[in-house]
């Protein structure tokens, strides 16, 4: 284990808790650009689980994430500085602002900054949801990964069902997915063993 690991993860952190803008889906790309590009505590796939299971419990999904990548590294010390170090910035940035908030709220300068990031966070969340796509779509297949991207937009959209369960609905799907996969494949190998 790394000496300085402690410190990492404070700055890996801190820095998601500061330019975090918008909240957990915001902050969600930060996150793994620290803990798979930067520092490489973990693999992108297994990002991928984390943020399926940390979708399906209940709580701020940055948080979640960052007691996982804490006690990843730490333990339950590394848990719980990650969630502070994730947490305190933002915490007291909100008690300093809120004391000049009907100054700040007026003010055109911070009007424009909100709306200046905006693009930023969309961009940054879509290039994300492609790059998940992707990976869904070459270990599903082209056919079952765009009906199941379907599916899923359904579900939410139309349906309006909860993501939390959406996402259980899928986990539970893709604990089974090998095994109808190669049950699939076997019968087509022996129907097309009767017909030759």
């Amino acid at each position: 284990m790394k000496v300085n690991a402690y410190k990492e993860l404070i700055v890996a952190m801190v820095r998601t808790g500061i330019l975090g803008f918008g909240g957990g889906p915001s902050v969600i790309p930060l996150i793994r650009h620290e803990a798979v590009s930067r520092y490489k505590w973990i693999e992108d796939d297994e990002f991928g689980e984390i943020l399926a299971i940390a979708n399906a419990l209940p709580g701020p999904i940055a948080t979640k994430m960052a007691a996982y990548l804490g006690y990843r590294e730490k333990g339950t010390l590394g848990a719980i500085v990650g969630v502070l170090a994730h947490i305190l910035p933002t915490c007291l940035s909100m008690v300093i602002l809120l004391t000049v908030v009907n100054v700040l709220s007026y003010s055109a300068a911070v009007a424009g900054m909100v709306s200046a990031v905006m693009p930023v966070i969309a961009v940054m969340l879509g290039l994300m949801a492609y790059e998940f796509a992707a990976k869904a779509v070459k270990g599903l297949g082209k056919i079952l990964g765009c009906i199941l991207f379907i599916v899923t937009f359904l579900l939410l959209q139309t349906i309006a069902l909860h993501p939390a369960f959406v996402i259980v609905i899928f986990l539970a799907y893709g604990t089974m997915h090998f095994k109808l996969k190669n049950k699939w494949e076997n019968k087509n190998s022996k129907s097309k063993g009767l017909s030759v």
